[in-house]
């Protein structure tokens, strides 16, 4: 079995049509009401998605050989910096019950990761109702967690601020992982989306690295995904900073977190494997999504990570297995 931990919920297009709504009246028309039948969420996930490689989310998946796939929100929809927070919260919870009956459909195919109603004039504190309600009601196996809920507009608390520990409470508590995810980047910001997301994962590593988080909460689990951002391809920088400073080794540090190799070059995916360790990484692939176009000089999937790892001919067969299988069985206790 081959378990890719990095997927977005492929949902019919009424969900996004629900979204406009709520951003149309922010919330002075009430909460609504958004259900699907069963045949329409298959149909979402059988239907060509012309921009994202012009195959269904299904036939994408099986191309490459994933047979299940860890889905959450789609993170630029999430609006976590939107007013009020009630339609916020409102779209989240809606996000999270169509994960839910995706995985209700196709048991054998999905586990549902929870977004979390993350409007930064809620205290972090009220954003876990969320997070147990899809643990203990619905079945989810983790969560994913915006490092800036302001979507570039303001300065953030850094992971490491204790601003944060009510969410690192439940995590433990449910025994859960969370998946460091940016939602959007709303202009004028300076970076684009996926720069945004780069930035926001090297600053989520150094400020965790750097805190006291992992000592309050030994048992936290983390994944930071895409690679870690900057983090492995700068290491050396932050291995000499430790030994100057005669802190712990940075390598030993970063081991305490798990990464995903959501990566849509073989290089890059090695270079990762090199710095963290095979059984640090999970296969991520976030397909389909911005890798799902084919490079023109090899015919193949920009991300089709199963074919990257199974083409490094350094990689022995046990630590590839524990990348594309192992991990997240351990990490998700799937």
């Amino acid at each position: 079995m081959i378990i890719d931990v990095h997927g977005h919920v492929t949902a019919p297009m009424g969900l996004y049509a629900y979204k406009a709504e709520l951003l149309a009246s922010r919330g002075s028309h009430g909460r609504g009401r958004l259900s699907f039948t069963d045949d329409q969420i298959r149909e979402a996930l059988q239907a060509p998605l012309k921009p994202l490689g012009g195959m269904s989310h299904l036939d994408q998946l099986d191309e490459v050989g994933i047979d299940l796939q860890l889905t959450s929100p789609r993170p630029f929809q999430s609006m976590h910096s939107e007013d009020p927070p009630t339609i916020v919260e409102w779209f989240c919870e809606a996000t999270n019950d169509v994960i839910a009956q995706v995985c209700s459909v196709m048991p054998d195919r999905f586990r549902g990761v929870a977004g979390l109603p993350q409007s930064p004039d809620r205290d972090p504190a009220q954003w876990t109702k969320e997070l147990r309600r899809c643990v203990q009601e619905l079945g989810f196996v983790g969560c994913l967690l915006n490092p800036d809920p302001y979507e570039g507009t303001k300065v953030p608390p850094a992971l490491g601020d204790r601003y944060w520990y009510p969410v690192y409470e439940a995590l433990c508590e449910l025994d859960v992982p969370a998946m460091i995810h940016s939602a959007g980047c709303r202009a004028p910001a300076r970076e684009s989306y996926s720069v945004h997301f780069v930035a926001e994962e090297t600053i989520a590593i150094i400020s965790l690295l750097s805190s006291d988080v992992f000592r309050d909460f030994p048992t936290l689990k983390i994944i930071v995904p895409h690679g870690g951002g900057a983090v492995p391809y700068q290491v050396g920088r932050f291995q000499s900073t430790a030994e100057r400073q005669g802190a712990s080794p940075f390598l030993d540090r970063l081991r305490q977190l798990w990464f995903d190799c959501t990566l849509y070059t073989q290089d890059a995916v090695e270079l990762l494997i090199r710095a963290v360790g095979a059984d640090r990484v999970l296969l991520g692939t976030e397909k389909p999504g911005v890798g799902s176009a084919k490079d023109p000089t090899t015919g193949r999937w920009y991300d089709d990570v199963p074919g990257h790892l199974r083409a490094i001919s350094w990689l022995g067969d046990e630590d590839r297995d524990k990348i594309l299988t192992g991990n997240a069985q351990a990490l998700f206790r799937l």
